[in-house]
């Protein structure tokens, strides 16, 4: 199955058109729907006591993964840290999430295994799991195998403390750097073209592949790391990131684009964090080319955090502490284009615009 990651974005701009004709439905301090200058990582929603965070999300095709290994116990991570980090990436500290599991049959066993991670994940998140929804849909669920099969989604609320406004691109200016947040999996992203680029080449069993000196469904099943937290201590340090981009669908070009936006930006990135052996191996098998694995995988980096140059030792300091890896990868600059470098290749793209590797 081709992934057309441009359809993709038309589709969303044409539900963001929608939905944005709605914002009028309420009035101004009673949940209105407040504009950012860009379409956002959340949205925000004018209240008495401050505006509130929401944004919603699902973990897409990972969940073959745990279908075929029989394993459920990692994907809440992958859950929360679809939502969560986006709220963080908008600037909000996380507070709470609902969930909704559609499945095909209900399987306990692999119910409490899945609430168990999620469980694991909102403890590191330091979130509420205010609620949920087990839908029992039959055939409208399809997957691998007998077991049970499942879609999983998450809607989660966030707050801003006293003083903090929220992140949204505005203040990103020329000479900002860009400190990466090292990711050693595929997180969520890109399941549809790892399956399918997978099974062609290794054929229906190759989650049982040897990748390296683990299977490949092993390898894929690992959970995402939850950046929200580092978000949050360094705003309550004082350290406030003027834009911060979570590589999920669209890769660093559409998440960082996204970030640079509003004022008309680039950047040049020199020193991102390298792609894994086995995400070089995945890019060959599925025959990614290297613009297309940027815009399908965070090939290594899962967040993005711009900040004035002064702040990157904070940003570092407090990684280490809560045991990840950041460093610098590259600055802002005026002109609004993209430059990713892997070794001798680099990718550059308009932003928004065409794109050339060379």
């Amino acid at each position: 199955m081709a992934v057309d990651l441009d359809a993709q974005a038309e589709a969303s701009a044409l539900a963001y058109g929608w939905a944005a004709k709605s914002f009028g439905f309420r009035d101004a301090g009673a949940g209105a729907v407040l504009e950012a200058p860009v379409a956002g990582f959340a949205a925000w929603l004018d209240l008495p006591g401050g505006p509130l965070a929401l944004t919603a999300d699902g973990i897409g095709t990972k969940l073959e993964l745990a279908e075929r290994m029989g394993r459920y116990d990692t994907l809440g991570w992958d859950l929360l840290a679809m939502v969560c980090d986006d709220l963080a990436a908008a600037g909000a500290e996380p507070v709470a999430v609902t969930n909704v599991l559609d499945v095909d049959r209900v399987d306990p066993a692999a119910v409490d295994a899945l609430l168990g991670g999620l469980h694991a994940a909102a403890q590191a998140a330091k979130v509420a799991l205010a609620g949920g929804e087990i839908a029992e849909l039959g055939s409208r669920v399809a997957g691998y195998g007998a077991g049970m099969h499942a879609n999983w989604s998450a809607t989660a609320v966030g707050r801003l403390r006293p003083g903090w406004q929220p992140i949204d691109g505005r203040a990103v200016l020329p000479g900002h750097a860009v400190v990466a947040l090292a990711s050693d999996n595929f997180r969520s992203n890109g399941f549809t073209v790892l399956r399918t680029g997978l099974q062609r080449a290794l054929g229906d069993g190759w989650h049982l592949a040897p990748c390296g000196d683990r299977r490949w469904g092993d390898a894929l099943l690992e959970p995402s790391t939850l950046y929200c937290p580092l978000v949050t201590a360094l705003r309550a340090q004082g350290v406030h990131p003027s834009g911060i981009a979570h590589v999920t669908g669209g890769g660093i070009p559409a998440k960082l684009g996204r970030v640079l936006a509003p004022q008309g930006l680039g950047a040049v990135l020199e020193q991102l964090w390298p792609p894994t052996a086995a995400m070089l191996q995945a890019e060959a098998l599925c025959e990614v080319g290297l613009y297309d694995a940027w815009r399908h995988f965070g090939r290594g980096n899962g967040m993005l955090l711009v900040v004035a140059p002064e702040q990157v030792p904070a940003v570092q300091a407090q990684a280490d502490a809560l045991g990840l890896r950041a460093r610098q990868a590259g600055v802002v600059v005026a002109s609004p284009a993209l430059h990713l470098y892997h070794g001798d290749a680099a990718c550059t793209s308009a932003l928004p615009g065409k794109h050339h590797v060379r």
